[in-house]
């Protein structure tokens, strides 16, 4: 093994790609991470240890953090875990079982399904703008974009870097913001360090314009246009999902949306949303607490509805100055197929040119 992949006790990421993501939110940049080496394939080594006097009596876990601290503790509980630690010759059941000086420890040092996570895939992916520096793609609901727990594979970082050997070189493979898995639309990704940098900069002083087509439930009222000003943060009575917080009384950080009717009926109404911030589930968020969630967004109150079975949100629209060439680009995406049907079922138009 070499020494990058005993200081991480998995083999590492591709250069600069990080193989811990954080939950996935619109439009919030990314931070950038320690830079690993290349992946290494992925062979088993056994760890042997006796332990020393100094740790006579002492717990078999703690005893493991100890003599192999160049693991992490979450990797060396996943091979307990595994029964690839024996004591004795025997298989470690409980690590709390105390151990006595001269014990014999041995670990199996086998490869998790997070050391393996980032690796190229042959994906089919919708690419709507590209030059030597970014590409813009339209990400499909139901595609999550980094590899994390439950979903090691299949992810737009893989397909990203099957598509270009380049995306290597790139942190996270150039992904320099988020959707959830189940948000349909554009999503720009860096295809050098300096451009990466650049868009992360760019976002973070909101230089980005973001726009998304939402069906919510319900009427929308009278009022055709709406400026929400609302912070966001963790919902203190559920740690799953997110809130409007008073921030005098919780953590959180501000939020601000713009929402414009587009169409709609007595059930249903399809709007239009701008962001100036990019918080986690902003629009969801926002719209819940407004009384209109999203159409089959069940976290925040949707129910499916109009053959929608995943949350009606898409990010149709972002427009920004190419941080490498000055040159002013402004990008779409159609409504896709599923938000296309359930508005027709709705008895709704939609008129891409209104929308702008």
């Amino acid at each position: 093994m070499s020494r990058s992949t005993r200081q991480t006790g998995q083999a590492p990421a591709p250069q600069g790609l990080v193989s811990s993501a954080p939950g996935e939110s619109p439009w919030e940049p990314v931070e950038d991470e320690a830079e690993g080496g290349e992946v290494e394939a992925a062979a088993a080594e056994l760890r042997e240890i006796t332990v020393p006097p100094a740790q006579h009596g002492l717990r078999a876990d703690k005893v493991l953090a100890e003599c192999v601290a160049e693991f992490s503790r979450s990797y060396l509980q996943q091979l307990l875990a595994q029964g690839a630690v024996t004591l004795n010759g025997r298989v470690l059941v409980k690590p709390a079982t105390k151990v006595a000086a001269g014990d014999r420890m041995v670990l199996e040092m086998r490869p998790t399904q997070q050391s393996m996570a980032f690796q190229p895939e042959d994906m089919a992916l919708d690419v709507v703008y590209e030059d030597e520096h970014l590409l813009v793609v339209n990400k499909p609901a139901g595609l999550v974009v980094h590899p994390a727990p439950g979903n090691w594979t299949g992810t737009l970082l893989n397909g990203l870097l099957g598509r270009d050997p380049k995306a290597r070189e790139v942190p996270r493979a150039g992904i320099v913001h988020r959707l959830d898995k189940d948000t349909s639309g554009l999503m720009v990704v860096a295809r050098s360090r300096a451009a990466m940098d650049a868009l992360v900069a760019m976002i973070a002083a909101r230089d980005v314009s973001r726009q998304y087509l939402a069906l919510a439930h319900k009427a929308w009222g009278p009022r055709k246009h709406r400026e929400v000003d609302a912070p966001i943060g963790r919902d203190p009575r559920n740690r799953l999902r997110m809130a409007v917080v008073d921030l005098a009384q919780h953590a959180g950080k501000t939020a601000r949306t713009d929402i414009d009717l587009l169409a709609g009926n007595e059930e249903v109404s399809l709007v239009r949303c701008t962001l100036h911030t990019g918080r986690t589930h902003q629009i969801r968020v926002h719209m819940a607490s407004l009384g209109h969630p999203l159409v089959a967004d069940a976290v925040y109150g949707g129910k499916e509805a109009g053959g929608m079975a995943r949350q009606a949100l898409h990010a149709f629209r972002l427009a920004f100055t190419h941080p490498m060439t000055g040159q002013a680009l402004v990008l779409r995406a159609p409504l896709p197929p599923d938000m296309a049907q359930a508005l027709e079922n709705w008895g709704l138009s939609y008129n891409p040119a209104e929308s702008l």
